[in-house]
């Protein structure tokens, strides 16, 4: 078969099968009286090799070795193939996702395109400094792209750009906590924790129903990120959370100051009097929650809160009765 039937057969060009040949990839030993190549039925099925393998995404020299080499093992290059393949996708992926967020930020000529790069590249850079610098600029000087500073924000571990990338996202509006929301969801317990604290940030609203929604979360920690930002809006929701940091220990001082704002709002302090009181008897086999609970009951005005620390004084938990004492004390002299 001549050259130019074999590539209307193969889809190879004539000029590609003359470059293999040069490379020593094929190498058709007939000749017609003419001169002219004749390529044989094995010619024409190591052609069809050497695609097959190309659209592997082997090199044309990693396709000669794996025919030629009859001690070739195709393990070792098939999983280097699968590792290049991953680190290809995940470039693409990264260009896909930063066109989407300059696009996003809707800019209206090559100048704004070229500072929401600029500002992309900044909130990537390794310096926090120029990540926080580039958070304050999002907002003071260039489109915002949204989809960036959530990206950015959920991966922040530096404390101080963190704020500064929350501050600049509650500037962003209801597109920001939509995305935001999918954070809270993620499966990385970070993520999620840092997703709920920017969703604080943002006024009443739609955040205040997201935190609502938070409540419920299995994550304790979003639970507890939640409620103190509730209890500030006065969301009498956040109590039982409220109650259970107190109990256990986490930001409970936090949390006790939480439950003392909401006592101090309609109908709270007796809420949370007995919301305290039914932990309190629930709670026999834990001192120390239970001291804790006593020490929240400070802050509760009313006379549901006033009974109970009464009858702690006579708690067999000595620290407890002491404690409870020493609250009312504090109390009578208000």
């Amino acid at each position: 078969m001549l050259i130019g039937e074999v590539a209307r057969r193969s889809g190879v060009s004539a000029r590609m099968l003359r470059h293999y040949e040069s490379l020593g990839l094929v190498r058709p030993a007939e000749r017609t009286d003419a001169g002219y190549r004749e390529y044989s039925g094995a010619d024409i099925e190591r052609i069809f090799h050497i695609e097959s393998l190309r659209s592997l995404g082997l090199s044309l020299h990693e396709v000669k070795r794996a025919l030629d080499d009859p001690g070739f093992t195709p393990s070792e290059l098939v999983e280097d193939l699968a590792r290049r393949t991953l680190e290809r996708i995940a470039a693409e992926t990264e260009l896909l996702a930063r066109l989407q967020r300059i696009e996003a930020a809707e800019p209206t000529g090559w100048e704004e395109v070229l500072q929401v790069v600029a500002l992309l590249q900044a909130l990537d850079s390794e310096s926090a400094g120029k990540r926080q610098r580039a958070a304050l600029t999002a907002v003071a000087e260039a489109p915002v792209p949204v989809e960036g500073l959530v990206d950015s924000v959920l991966g922040e571990s530096d404390p101080n750009v963190a704020g500064a990338l929350r501050w600049a996202l509650a500037q962003s509006g209801e597109r920001g906590l939509a995305l935001l929301a999918k954070g809270l969801r993620s499966p990385v317990a970070e993520v999620r924790e840092r997703a709920v604290q920017s969703i604080a940030e943002f006024s009443e609203g739609a955040a205040t129903a997201l935190l609502r929604d938070a409540l419920a979360h299995p994550d304790a920690a979003v639970r507890r990120r939640a409620a103190p930002v509730l209890a500030a809006r006065g969301a009498t929701e956040a109590v039982p959370t409220l109650v259970d940091m107190v109990v256990e220990g986490t930001n409970d001082v936090d949390a006790a100051d939480a439950l003392g704002t909401l006592a101090h709002g309609p109908d709270g302090a007796e809420l949370i009097a007995a919301a305290l009181v039914d932990r309190l008897a629930a709670t026999r086999g834990d001192p120390a929650g239970r001291r804790r609970l006593t020490q929240a009951l400070a802050d509760v005005p009313g006379a549901t809160a006033a009974r109970a620390l009464v009858e702690l004084t006579q708690d067999a938990d000595r620290a407890v009765a002491l404690t409870a004492a020493y609250v009312l004390e504090l109390r009578g002299g208000r």
